[in-house]
């Protein structure tokens, strides 16, 4: 992340949280250095004993910074989309050690897997819905993580997974039957569309906290939150 997007970070969390800036003891480290420790968290998945030193404080000091301030980076999800928008969306799987919203999927390791939607144009990330197990089938993803009430009749693009949703799929082949030209053309430019919801994931991913992820609860999503807002960040400048 560049120093300015650092800079505009601190200035809308220091908005953000301005109200409870005088409440209770205040915290050993300026608001800065507690959003560094906890984007250095997410971007090295350090353990707390190795990260703490590193900022001057005890493990326990540098836990309750990043279980404090975890939730107010996150990510203030679209609620209204332009008439014309059009949105991509898809799953994927955060390895996760928290077996009580993990399942084993289809990587062989315990993990969960949240839908994401991002905008087709500015490829920005959009809504992250609830991380459900990673057994799930992305149909029945996309219906209960919220990402479907959250996009609502906006047209949405996604893969042959989708299938039965009412979103944009690719044309699907019968048996005994040969696509025609402009369905295989139609079906090879959305694939070229979908991928960047793909190079989102992978640079969302270079986050090694989406990795393994040893947060339990909604740790797990306010860290997928959290990166979609550094994400977005700093793709907008």
């Amino acid at each position: 992340m560049s120093p300015r997007c650092f800079g505009k970070l601190v200035t809308a969390v220091r908005h953000e949280t301005a109200a409870e800036a005088h409440r209770g003891r205040p915290w050993g480290l300026p608001l800065e250095d507690r959003i560094l420790l906890v984007a250095a968290y997410w971007r090295t998945n350090l353990t707390m004993r190795q990260l703490a030193p590193l900022f001057g404080i005890s493990k326990s000091a540098a836990d309750r910074t990043i279980g404090h301030l975890g939730p107010l980076l996150a990510l203030r999800q679209r609620k209204r989309f332009a008439k014309d928008a059009v949105l991509i969306v898809d799953g994927t799987l955060v390895p996760t050690r928290d077996r009580t919203i993990a399942e084993q999927s289809k990587n062989y390791r315990y993990s969960t897997a949240p839908q994401v939607v991002i905008d087709a144009d500015s490829r920005l990330v959009v809504v992250v819905g609830r991380p459900l197990p990673g057994n799930r089938h992305d149909s029945r993803g996309w219906d209960e993580s919220g990402a479907k009430d959250a996009v609502g009749k906006t047209m949405t693009i996604a893969d042959g997974g989708y299938q039965g949703t009412g979103l944009v799929i690719p044309h699907r082949r019968t048996k005994g039957e040969d696509l025609p030209a402009w369905k295989k053309e139609h079906k090879r430019s959305q694939k070229r569309v979908r991928a960047r919801v793909e190079h989102t994931f992978a640079r969302m991913k270079s986050w090694k906290i989406l990795r393994d992820c040893r947060f339990k609860g909604d740790g797990v999503h306010h860290a997928m939150l959290g990166i979609a807002r550094l994400h977005n960040l700093n793709l907008a400048g």
